[in-house]
């Protein structure tokens, strides 16, 4: 999907639309175009022998969607107990999967051209997952590369 963040080509729009959300108080952005739906909490299935990333199974309106924990894909502690979370739906390679996040937040348009590549003091768990930064206002906007999330058996 690092396509869809590929800096503009002359004529092309120069804004990049994100979902933004939060991940143990760290602000993510992923590409809107990635985004096929956002789910409050929703009953998940464990699956056995599952990667400990895969924090299990969904029903989606009658499809079987894969979850996927990004506190644990990140290597963060997990949520406290009783922490209500959501789900940002995305699609690869054909599949649906849900990316378990701590909160969705808004949409947001950003210049093109004040994306930047990670910086060298982003953490490895994080840098290996983001495509690059966008710096506002105080906070750092990590862009995830959802392709690379869900690359479970890509050594995890």
């Amino acid at each position: 999907m690092s396509d869809v963040l590929d800096r503009p080509q002359a004529g092309a729009c120069d804004e990049q639309v994100f979902v933004t959300l939060t991940v143990a108080d760290q602000l993510c952005g992923i590409p809107v175009l990635c985004v096929r739906d956002i789910l409050g909490e929703q009953v998940i299935t464990r699956i056995p022998l599952a990667p400990q990333e895969v924090a299990g199974s969904l029903n989606l309106r009658g499809r079987i969607v894969t979850a996927v924990d990004l506190r644990r894909r990140l290597r963060l502690p997990a949520a406290p107990p009783g922490t209500p979370r959501m789900f940002v739906v995305t699609e690869q390679g054909g599949e649906l999967y849900a990316l378990l996040v701590d909160q969705v937040a808004e949409v947001m348009s950003l210049k093109a051209d004040a994306f930047e590549p990670s910086p060298p003091t982003l953490p490895p768990e994080w840098s290996r997952f983001s495509a690059g930064v966008y710096r506002l206002d105080g906070k750092l906007l990590a862009v995830l590369d959802v392709g690379r999330l869900l690359a479970l058996s890509a050594g995890g």
